[in-house]
């Protein structure tokens, strides 16, 4: 019923345009002869007069059919804009040039400037049917002024600010009020935007925002390089004030920017570098057409490789994971995104040695991410046993699937916590890579090892902790005051891994570039600030402690290890470490029969057999 009105509602609407239209014809021709005559009645020739009458009916339905066909009916006025304005023009001078024809063929001869005065008439009544409801609107739509309205400084006067700054003009559903805006081109600096003020540049923000009263700030440089976006912040963030930042310039160029499509700023601009970008057609020859098995794949790393793989095409993409959960969120998300995918999802443990046997036999995997472990460094130091057995044993059991099974390549996921190790998760991830270059010796399969820091945003990483404790007001909590980690995107960890993948031979350790290291406690102040409070004024900042096997910083690399390159930059090969691979496989026997007793002193074996291993003893 609604929709049948509200049908009924726009034919009502375009019939009453064109009876406006029609009226407009006879207007216009009317007004061309009194402006001709200098508005002077009893000088217009009573001959005039009729002539301009006389056809005027044959007229008025061909300017009507001009105008349907320059879509004067069918556009929407509320939003229109230059190339409306164009077909108006364009269809009331075809409109002049109709009438001039239809009058000389008749051999009714006007004077010629009529035909100009015409058309020029036409053009004003037309226009100001058109654009008169969005004048009223604009004059009429109340205005935030008052309280529980947002003042909005806005970054960027370009074409994004253009758009930004007129919806939150023109909208009565946004509670917000544009009251200056900067840019850094001098020739902007003093002109008005959609009436607000273009009133300095990114260094007088400060000042700006205190004179102004500013409560919100919303950069509207879309298509900023990173390096830029990140100096902005750097003085927006000092402000106080929320911050909101505009997408993708591809969203402008789409149409799709809009105050709806603003988010909040992300600790991901904060890192100042361009996200890293890598040869897909590299990933898509190794990946294409084959048989990839991810163990992990529910978590945040192997969630993100399958999303990788399944966009080149594989032949099947099986999917192993114990936690069911997340596991069928990723399965639910896979089969929307990618219904020609063929998806397989099971769950299963590492620790399993028949139920992985069963699946490399059943499904012939070709390529394996091997990304399933237990990470969190405190819970594995109350619980290290559990450490050994996951991580340790689940990587020998699946390995040795692989070799059994013949997969041709092993890409299995570490961590720079593996390089002189002072917790049991970090030692057991050594272990792994030493597992890892022991088989790829005696293996037809080629068995690589990445290693990377933290990725940002990944369950149990330290920024949705420090988004969830800032939105409960603080405090936030950081270990220690000199704390540095290495931070990347898991999109970007995992673009590597894969890249890195197909540069494999077997037995590397590929070390991914993390950029500079960022301070946690640098990382906190920010996100604090970013969310509109004040470091140690509105959310405090406490200290405390490092937790058991914490170091303030992690390497990369150990001393014996030295560093190639590769054909991209930011992945480096570290070269393996000469080992008693004999000695290395009977301890891990030993280790293995050990750990099933839940002995108390799991630390002391693996110190045998990772010896840059340090712990202190309890």
């Amino acid at each position: 019923m609604k929709a049948l009105i509200e049908e009924h509602q726009q034919i009502l609407k375009k019939i009453l345009l064109m009876i406006y239209d029609a009226a407009a014809v006879v207007a216009a021709s009317l007004l061309a002869i009194f402006i001709r005559f200098e508005g002077k009645y009893e000088n217009i020739p009573h001959d005039y007069l009729v002539k301009s009458q006389q056809n005027i009916t044959f007229i008025i339905v061909l300017t009507l059919l001009i105008f349907y066909f320059f879509h004067l009916y069918s556009s929407l006025w509320t939003f229109a804009g230059a190339s409306e304005l164009v077909n108006i023009v364009a269809a009331c001078v075809l409109s002049a040039g109709v009438q001039m024809a239809v009058m000389i063929f008749f051999d009714m001869r006007m004077p010629r400037s009529y035909y100009i005065l015409y058309g020029g008439c036409l053009v004003v009544l037309v226009f100001a049917s058109r654009y008169a409801y969005r004048a009223i609107r604009m004059l009429i739509k109340p205005r935030n002024n008052g309280e529980g309205c947002s003042r909005v400084l806005v970054v960027g006067a370009g074409a994004a600010g253009n758009v930004l700054v007129k919806e939150i003009g023109t909208s009565v559903h946004i509670h917000k009020r544009v009251v200056c805006i900067v840019d850094d081109d001098k020739s902007k600096e003093g002109s008005y935007l959609h009436g607000v003020k273009v009133a300095g540049k990114r260094a007088d923000i400060p000042e700006l925002v205190r004179k102004y009263r500013v409560d919100e700030i919303i950069l509207a440089m879309p298509s900023a390089p990173a390096k830029e976006v990140k100096e902005v912040l750097d003085i927006c963030k000092e402000t106080g004030c929320e911050l909101k930042r505009l997408p993708g310039v591809y969203q402008l160029v789409n149409g799709e920017v809009s105050v709806s499509k603003l988010k909040d700023v992300d600790v991901n601009d904060l890192l100042g570098r361009d996200p890293v970008k890598v040869d897909l057609s590299e990933i898509l020859n190794y990946v294409a057409g084959k048989v990839i098995l991810v163990t992990g794949g529910g978590g945040s790393i192997g969630s993100e490789i399958c999303r990788q793989v399944a966009e080149h095409r594989p032949k099947c993409l099986v999917l192993v994971d114990i936690y069911e959960n997340t596991t069928y969120d990723v399965q639910n998300e896979l089969r929307n995104k990618y219904p020609d995918l063929n998806l397989v999802t099971l769950i299963a443990s590492v620790r399993n040695t028949k139920r992985m046997d069963q699946i490399f036999e059943i499904y012939r995997p070709q390529i394996v991410f091997h990304a399933a472990a237990h990470k969190h460094v405190p819970l594995m130091e109350d619980s290290p046993n559990e450490a050994v057995k996951n991580n340790v044993l689940g990587t020998w059991k699946v390995v040795q699937a692989a070799d059994k099974w013949k997969v041709r390549r092993f890409v299995m996921i570490s961590t720079d916590k593996a390089v002189n190790p002072t917790n049991i998760m970090g030692a057991t991830k050594r272990i792994c890579e030493m597992l890892i270059q022991t088989y790829n010796r005696r293996s037809k399969t080629e068995f690589v090892a990445v290693r990377f820091g933290n990725v940002l945003g990944s369950n149990g990483s330290v920024i949705p902790l420090f988004k969830k404790q800032i939105a409960q007001g603080g405090p936030v909590t950081v270990t220690h005051p000199d704390i540095i980690r290495y931070f990347m995107t898991i999109p970007e960890a995992v673009s590597l891994v894969l890249q890195a993948g197909a540069y494999a031979k077997g037995g590397e350790i590929f070390v991914l570039d993390m950029g500079d290291p960022v301070k946690i406690v640098d990382l906190a102040r920010n996100l604090i600030l970013l969310s509109g409070h004040k470091p140690d004024e509105d959310i405090p900042i406490i200290f405390t402690g490092l937790r058991p096997g914490e170091k303030l910083y992690e390497e990369m690399l150990m001393k014996e290890e030295g560093m190639q390159d590769t054909e991209n930059k930011l992945i480096h090969i570290g070269k393996p470490i000469k080992m008693d691979e004999e000695k290395f496989l009977s301890q891990l026997a030993h280790l293995k029969e050990y750990v099933e007793q839940e002995p108390d002193d799991i630390r002391k074996w693996v110190q045998e057999i990772v010896t840059t291993y340090h712990y202190k003893a309890e």
